[in-house]
């Protein structure tokens, strides 16, 4: 535990201490059940909110808990720790969708919808993805048509967090051959469907949904940022979003080890503690060490983002951080299962439903060969996608 607190302010221990106490007594009991129902407790946004986990980093007046980056990626390691599907509700509502209304919204719809995002009142889903677009962001097809005063939208997106349960839609359309426009589209209005998706290998507690925008209409006021300026918005919010799913990423993986160490220590064979085996303890080894360093490099660039550097300075460690951490996430999830043999095939161990939820982290907000494309962008200078 000394490692991990090494360099820490004693307010940053102690948002991670009351984030430990909350997963403990709040998500890990549940985290089997809310797994075999494909549905977390409703209640446990309320409870988010209550504590302020949704409104790290935001401002005051709108609700917000004056935190830096580092001690919302402590928090966020937690939740991972207990749940990804949990972690998985607050990176998006809070870290792709109410973190960018506060870097480009305008006063008013700041203080229409942090307040309430901060709260837990309302929930946001980060409406990106598309069925034929994947990680190419720029090739999106949903259209924003511009109608005297309004917009209409016209499209499909798919593989949205929250998109079942949110309130608010942080949509990105294209509206010309070369722009996209960010917009906050509330969920309730005509024309806007969500559909479930189930059958998930991980994260089932996590509500995730294909939208339908078909006509859906929105003012002006509900455009956010400037006209065809929608990318660049994008692209810093899943630079800001991948420090989180790096701690969530280090979550998952501490809790396999974790799990793994009592189990080694607990099973006998052959008339001995499996602890004492050398290449059990191998495999903890290993794990240990893979889990420090994805610490390591996702702090670093949690404290590059509180020295005040933005997306653009911070983008290529925050794509390290995030590829180094989900490989992580899974080779250890991997090893950890192996550990336990033939029970950590079935849900009545936690270490399966970590190797699942850990499969996720290497696809989303970028795969894994999309980071090594930008790492490797920004080492030569040659964009190898083209």
């Amino acid at each position: 535990m000394l490692a991990r607190d090494f360099g820490l302010t004693g307010t940053q221990r102690e948002f991670r201490a009351m984030a430990a106490r909350f997963v403990d007594a709040e998500i890990v009991p549940h985290a089997r059940a809310w797994d075999r129902a494909e549905r977390v407790d409703p209640g446990i946004v309320h409870a988010l909110g209550s504590l302020g986990f949704l409104g790290l980093t935001l401002p005051e007046e709108h609700g917000g808990v004056d935190a830096d980056m580092l001690s919302y990626t402590l928090v966020t390691e937690e939740l991972g720790r207990g749940d990804s599907a949990v972690r998985g509700i607050v990176s998006v509502s809070l870290g792709l969708v109410a973190k960018t209304v506060a870097a480009h919204g305008s006063a008013a719809q700041r203080a229409e919808w942090l307040p309430r995002l901060a709260a837990g009142e309302t929930l946001g889903c980060f409406a990106l993805t598309e069925p034929g677009t994947g990680s190419d962001a720029a090739s999106l097809t949903t259209r924003a048509t511009r109608v005297g005063s309004d917009w209409v939208l016209d499209g499909t997106k798919t593989f949205i967090t929250n998109g079942s349960v949110a309130g608010v839609a942080l949509t990105f359309a294209r509206t010309s051959d070369r722009g996209l426009t960010a917009f906050l589209v509330p969920t309730d209005r005509p024309g806007f469907t969500a559909r479930e998706i189930h059958g998930k290998l991980g994260l089932r507690g996590q509500a995730t949904a294909e939208l339908a925008y078909e006509g859906v209409r929105v003012p002006d006021s509900a455009r956010l940022g400037p006209v065809d300026k929608g990318l660049g918005i994008a692209l810093g919010a899943l630079s800001r979003g991948r420090i989180s799913v790096a701690a969530g990423a280090v979550g998952v993986a501490q809790a396999a080890l974790d799990a793994a160490v009592g189990y080694a220590t607990e099973r006998t064979q052959f008339g001995r503690s499996i602890a004492s085996f050398q290449l059990v303890q191998e495999l903890l080894a290993d794990s240990a060490v893979d889990v420090q360093a994805s610490r390591l490099l996702t702090h670093h660039v949690a404290r590059m983002a509180d020295a005040g550097l933005g997306p653009r300075e911070y983008g290529t460690d925050a794509s390290t951080a995030k590829y180094h951490a989900a490989e992580t996430a899974v080779r250890v999830s991997n090893n950890c299962l192996q550990v336990f043999g033939g029970y950590g095939y079935i849900d009545e161990y936690p270490v399966g439903k970590y190797l699942r939820d850990a499969r996720v982290l290497t696809l989303y907000e970028g795969t894994s060969q999309v980071q090594k494309l930008l790492i490797g962008r920004a080492l030569t200078g040659v964009d190898a996608m083209t």
